[in-house]
């Protein structure tokens, strides 16, 4: 079968987040996983793993250490979500995604081998959209002979498909309020399913958060005889822009990363963190050296990626909770004031909390430009336009990704168009700005 084929199967199952009306909410099954891998030799126990949880910075997270593995000579998986413009990209060996063929041919298996568990009743039901992308990923992996897997998981932790790996490390990010509908209400209900990737006598990585936070995850790790390993030594000794130095592997490094923001430096400390364990408890070949090129080399485009084109400052940001709003709020705030005129385009999901979305970016500026996203959990177009209104911020609704582009190219004056709100929303602009640089180069 092929890679077409594949993707057209995987864009037609219901996404897992999303219920229509009337239908019951899909449940999370670590053993309907188990029993999957399991048929396909249980590619999950031929490679060691580290697993990274939390609300925000799981990915920059992943791809930094994972970059610094690559860099000290390891054969790094690289399992990330969600993607920007393919699905390729959740899926990486020393930061080559994997190739069409090899997709769609380990897609077929894992979905065939899917569907005869559940016509034989071993499985209740199809795996989901994500479950069978990580047996894809994991037989990627083991098909290879990687050395260590970067897993980041997908929501939560307890149930997350990624889970059933035994990690030598796991990385929490920071906990804030998101997929509540399926986590919990509260950030202790929620920090509790992020802790469910922690194990028995395992480790820990983390850094201070909010207070709530850290209460559940130190009282889980209590529980499990956790050891904590805490990223604060591989913080700046104070506010840093660009770059600055850190002690870490007996050695003063320099931190140079691509990921710009303030609040970038806490998934680099982290990062940090899990190879200075990997190194020093597991062996990993890892030098001050390695950490250096690795943060240098780091790829992790949409996090306030800057693209020049039609005369306009772009910055693309996946930014799709408050959380995440508020950190790109004060990485752009100081730097759009002389920026005149500002423009936003931004969409996000119906089941974020958008008016608050909405106070916390729209007031930045001066126009802002409503797109259509392709999902079936797309915000709609009046209510985002009422969330405008709230904020006294003029907004229009465009028809189309290309129009909205439109919109804001003229109304921005040769300025600054910030395009966030929604993973699906940056990854469409990307793909229409580079596919415009390349046909111009």
């Amino acid at each position: 079968m092929s890679y077409a084929a594949a993707i057209d199967q995987l864009n037609a199952m219901a996404p897992e987040l999303y219920a229509r009306p009337g239908q019951p909410r899909r449940r999370f099954s670590l053993d309907e996983v188990r029993k999957l891998l399991n048929s396909l030799g249980d590619p999950q126990e031929h490679f060691r793993a580290v697993l990274i949880a939390g609300t925000n910075g799981k990915g920059s997270t992943a791809s930094t250490l994972a970059s610094i593995l690559t860099e000290a000579g390891q054969r790094t998986g690289l399992y990330t979500s969600p993607h920007l413009e393919r699905p390729n990209e959740r899926i990486r060996l020393d930061r080559e995604e994997i190739a069409d063929a090899d997709f769609a041919r380990l897609y077929f298996r894992a979905h065939d081998a899917a569907q005869e568990l559940v016509q034989a009743g071993r499985l209740p039901q199809l795996p989901s959209y994500f479950e069978l992308l990580t047996a894809v990923a994991f037989l990627y992996f083991a098909e290879r002979e990687i050395d260590i897997a970067v897993l980041e998981v997908g929501m939560g932790g307890r149930l997350d498909a990624t889970n059933v790996v035994e990690p030598l490390v796991s990385i929490i990010t920071d906990i804030s309020l998101d997929h509540m509908e399926w986590l919990g209400p509260t950030i202790l209900a929620i920090a509790r399913e992020k802790a469910g990737i922690l194990r028995r006598g395992g480790t820990m990585i983390t850094l201070p958060q909010h207070p709530e936070a850290n209460q559940v995850l130190g009282e889980v790790a209590t529980e499990l005889s956790v050891r904590g390993v805490s990223a604060v030594p591989y913080m700046p000794a104070a506010a840093a822009m660009g770059r600055y130095p850190v002690e870490a592997l007996g050695a003063t490094i320099r931190v140079d990363s691509p990921l710009a923001g303030a609040h970038q430096q806490r998934n680099v400390a982290l990062a940090i963190a899990a190879a200075v364990e990997l190194a020093g408890r597991h062996g990993f070949p890892i030098t001050p050296a390695a950490l250096e090129r690795g943060i240098r080399r780091t790829y992790w485009p949409g996090r306030l990626e800057r693209i020049a084109k039609y005369g306009v400052e772009w910055i693309l940001d996946v930014a799709h909770n408050p959380a995440g709003a508020w950190a790109l709020r004060a990485s752009v705030r100081n730097q759009l004031e002389a920026r005149v005129p500002r423009t936003l385009i931004f969409s996000c999901l119906r089941d974020k909390p958008i008016e608050e979305m909405a106070q916390i970016l729209f007031p930045l500026f001066e126009h802002v430009v409503v797109a259509p996203i392709h999902t079936a959990r797309a915000a709609a177009r009046d209510d985002l336009l009422a969330a405008a209104e709230a904020t006294g911020t003029p907004a229009v609704a465009a028809e189309s990704m290309r129009e909205a582009m439109r919109i804001a190219q003229g109304r921005s004056g040769g300025g600054v168009v910030v395009v966030s709100g929604s993973v699906y929303l940056v990854g469409e602009v990307r793909t229409l700005l580079l596919a415009a640089e390349s046909e111009s180069s």
